[in-house]
């Protein structure tokens, strides 16, 4: 699962990154509303790339299928629910419905990390 690993730390710099854009790059430009947007969005994208770093990190000494699900169901949450709040606050694009399905994706990484748990014991 070094992918994960890898995957955790390309978000987790993209976050970092992302974040500072807005705060200082885009103050003057963006709304209040749409910073708040975008804050959102840093926020998700940092808490799910350490969800994803844990759940590669378990995978290494109790490897399982939900754990595999959990990673990729993270992968593609942060990049569906993240990127889209950036494209809607950053272009005349409406993500639509992506946002809730990256959403849903984020919850279906933290229940496979959950029945990895169960069925651990």
């Amino acid at each position: 699962m070094r992918y994960g690993i890898f995957f955790a730390a390309i978000f987790a710099a993209l976050a970092v990154l992302i974040g500072a854009f807005a705060a200082h790059g885009l103050k003057s430009i963006l709304s209040a509303e749409s910073l708040a947007v975008m804050q959102t969005g840093v926020l998700y994208q940092f808490i799910h790339s350490l969800a994803l770093l844990l759940v590669a990190v378990l995978a290494q000494s109790m490897p399982s299928r939900a754990l595999l699900y959990a990673s990729w169901f993270f992968i593609a949450g942060i990049v569906l629910f993240s990127g889209s709040l950036y494209v809607l606050v950053l272009t005349p694009f409406t993500p639509g419905l992506i946002t809730p399905i990256g959403g849903s994706l984020l919850v279906l990484g933290w229940l496979s990390l959950a029945c990895s748990a169960k069925r651990a014991q």
